[in-house]
């Protein structure tokens, strides 16, 4: 499985990182959790605002500006 967190480093960003680690380490899974900080990256999934959470190519949770 690969887990991708889509973020420029703002606390929610960081915060979702950590709270994904938290979840891996307690289910026991073999994941390979990535941390995409790049604009160039992030836009390629079609995110526009961060954080963003993929797994396993598809996004999954994103922010909408609409939510601020």
């Amino acid at each position: 499985m690969n887990i991708k967190v889509l973020g420029t480093g703002c606390p929610k960003c960081r915060k979702l990182y950590a709270e994904a680690e938290k979840a891996i380490a307690s289910s026991g899974v073999i994941v390979d959790l990535e941390r995409i900080e790049k604009i160039e990256e992030i836009l390629k999934y079609g995110v526009m605002a961060t954080p963003g959470l993929v797994i396993n190519g598809e996004v999954k949770v994103s922010r909408s500006r609409s939510s601020e």
